[in-house]
């Protein structure tokens, strides 16, 4: 058996965890057992593992409370990368972390390269960015970011299910139509995870579900198929709102669509699904409660 370690406890480690590959030792290590940004204690904890790969699926995510627990999001974005880093370079294992869209401005109007240079907006984007730098300066190789955006899964909190609840509760709802994207199953995501780890691709990566869509256009979605897999009761109007009528303390990328064709080429076994078919099994799979 192989001993993979994967850090974190939100939507992608539990997608990770039910994907799990045959012939995998998936070990858990939410943050009760691994603070990721206690350098000693990461140091001892994988050197008596002796792992052969690392997934950091750890992550301070709150986007708009960064801005006011910059050292927080610093700690767990840059200084954890960092210290799983240097220890997988100590051990000889292959570490792969997932990093984010907020690493651009979201000027530009073609899908991102991996290579582009990053410019975050925010403190959040800030520290996902500076966690990138600190692990490709820690490591030689045996490495690989993935970077995605607009992540959701049957598990946790995001935006679907918070759409879902607001569309039962609400007369009406209005979401930000301005900002462009796409949405990623973290189900999909975490297959592409045992992927790369099991193909030991190095670089730097994007990966997010096929297509283009803004909010709005996710919630008109979410809606659709509420109705259709008997999530909702009854439609509610759904309008577009600007961004500058839904004020954040953070700012957010007005375009952040990923150009996914380097890690097609390099896992030419994955295939891409448009994120509406993978909102709709998502969806399906949800329960009532």
């Amino acid at each position: 058996m192989t001993k993979v370690v994967v850090t974190g406890a939100g939507q992608l480690a539990w997608e990770l965890q039910r994907t799990v590959p045959s012939g995998i030792e998936f070990i858990s290590l939410p943050r009760c057992e691994l603070d990721i940004t206690q350098g000693e204690k990461v140091k001892k904890c994988i050197e008596e593992i002796q792992p052969a790969a690392v997934i950091n699926a750890a992550a301070y995510t709150a986007v708009d409370k960064a801005e006011s627990e910059k050292e927080q999001a610093f700690a767990v974005n840059r200084y954890g990368p960092e210290n799983l880093a240097k220890v997988c370079q100590g051990v000889g294992a292959y570490f792969l972390h997932i990093s984010t869209d907020f690493v651009f401005d979201g000027q530009s109007s073609k899908p991102y390269t991996p290579e582009e240079n990053k410019k975050p907006l925010g403190i959040y984007g800030e520290s996902k960015a500076a966690g990138e730098d600190a692990l490709a300066k820690s490591m030689v190789s045996n490495w690989a970011i993935i970077r995605t955006a607009w992540v959701y899964s049957s598990h946790g909190n995001n935006f679907v299910k918070t759409m879902l609840r607001l569309m039962n509760d609400k007369p009406q709802l209005g979401v930000v139509g301005d900002q462009i994207g796409t949405p990623t199953w973290a189900k999909g995501l975490a297959k592409v995870c045992w992927a790369a780890v099991e193909n030991k691709i190095e670089g730097v990566y994007h990966w997010t579900d096929a297509g283009v869509a803004s909010w709005y256009d996710f919630a008109v979605a979410i809606q659709r198929l509420g109705l259709e897999k008997g999530k909702l009761t009854s439609p509610i109007p759904v309008s577009s709102i600007a961004t500058e009528d839904y004020p954040t303390p953070a700012a957010r990328p007005a375009y952040s669509v990923l150009d996914k064709n380097k890690i097609l080429k390099a896992l030419p076994e994955i295939s891409i699904e448009h994120w509406q078919d993978q909102l709709a099994d998502m969806i399906g799979e949800l329960t009532s409660d």
